[in-house]
């Protein structure tokens, strides 16, 4: 009676290849619920007593996506057991493609998630533009990503890929040519972002423009000027530019020349070069380079001094400057030696030169 009922056939298969299909099923899914307790539990409790976070994020990838593959993993090998008609099968390879190939672009997808997380948290104090290059680099990825996954599914659909992908390289290639300009500005900031040449808060100047870097987009620049008004560049005119970033400067070298007049001695001119180098020296944050007596100009006698400001900021320079300046015109006061004016000497025939 048993064996009859066991031999009957429903849907070209026997009862007892259901009831064996069945019990596969439900053997393997005791196996992997004891594996479940056993092992993951074992794995969530270390990983809570350790102190990194990357075994924790493993823990979650096995429990999300792992367990489900698996899951579907036992049932496909239970549906072999049965005899289906070729479109069910047909269907269930599709399934199991559609699954294996979601669940593999979720998987990457987490892992690239967890690291771009993990680097921001790694950097506390990177900048919002920073922020949203990466948001746009892990989009335009996630982009890339999912229309490969279109492409398989496609061709194992049987669907002829190769017209579809010619006529997306003329369109592509059309919008390209239609937004050139747009494409550039966007390959180049990332140009920017990737290279660095400058960043937020930066002081630069490109060509007759300067000012400070106060926002860094997909398409233009934004600097704000020492006159207070916003000049926007777009990301090609900065990347075909060259660009002086004073930011990164860390010392500033100075040259500057003052004239004397031409009736002062030689002995006073000898005095001068190591007058300028003991003001330069009692100046903070300085170190002398030289002083020279360099040429004899129209109306003085020219000198050349040279020194180095020992950080970048350009109000602390004038600073130096302004002290230097107000000390060399009272030890040169002091030796009554006058610092040179525009003039002119006519000589008249028959009379004494005048000034």
């Amino acid at each position: 009676m048993i064996d009859n009922f066991l031999k009957q056939k429903f849907f070209n298969n026997t009862v007892s290849d259901y009831l064996m299909a069945i019990g596969v099923f439900v053997a393997g899914l005791m196996i992997v619920w004891a594996l479940k307790r056993l092992c993951l539990n074992y794995l969530k409790k270390w990983s809570e007593r350790t102190p990194t976070k990357f075994d924790d994020f493993m823990v979650k990838v096995i429990e999300k996506w792992l367990l489900p593959v698996i899951y579907f993993g036992l049932f496909y090998i239970c549906i072999h057991f049965l005899k289906l008609k070729p479109i069910l099968m047909k269907s269930v390879d599709l399934i199991g493609l559609l699954l294996l190939v979601y669940i593999g672009i979720r998987l990457l997808l987490s892992i690239f998630d967890y690291s771009i997380d993990n680097y921001l948290i790694a950097k506390k104090k990177i900048d919002l533009s920073k922020q949203q290059a990466i948001k746009v680099v892990l989009t335009a990825m996630k982009i890339f990503i999912w229309s490969l996954a279109a492409v398989v599914i496609m061709d194992n659909l049987g669907i002829k890929i190769s017209p579809l992908m010619t006529g997306l390289g003329i369109g592509g290639v059309a919008v390209a040519l239609a937004s050139q300009a747009v494409l550039g500005d966007m390959f180049n900031y990332f140009t920017i972002f990737f290279d660095r040449p400058f960043e937020l808060g930066d002081f630069i100047i490109i060509g007759d423009y300067m000012g400070t870097v106060e926002h860094i987009g997909i398409k233009t620049t934004r600097i704000r000027s020492l006159g207070g008004e916003q000049l926007v560049f777009s990301n090609t005119d900065l990347t075909n530019s060259r660009v002086r970033n004073y930011k990164r400067m860390e010392q500033r070298r100075v040259v500057f020349r003052f004239g004397v007049t031409y009736d002062t001695s030689v002995e006073r001119l000898r005095e001068i070069p190591e007058v300028v180098r003991r003001i330069i020296e009692n100046s903070k944050d300085t170190r002398f380079d030289r002083a020279h007596f360099a040429s004899y100009g129209d109306f003085s006698l020219v000198f050349e001094v040279v020194y180095h400001v020992l950080n970048s900021d350009y109000n602390q320079y004038m600073d130096i400057q302004q002290e230097i300046n107000l000390n060399l015109k009272q030890e040169l006061t002091a030796r009554n030696i006058s610092f040179a004016l525009p003039t002119q000497t006519l000589f008249i025939a028959g009379q004494q030169p005048t000034q």
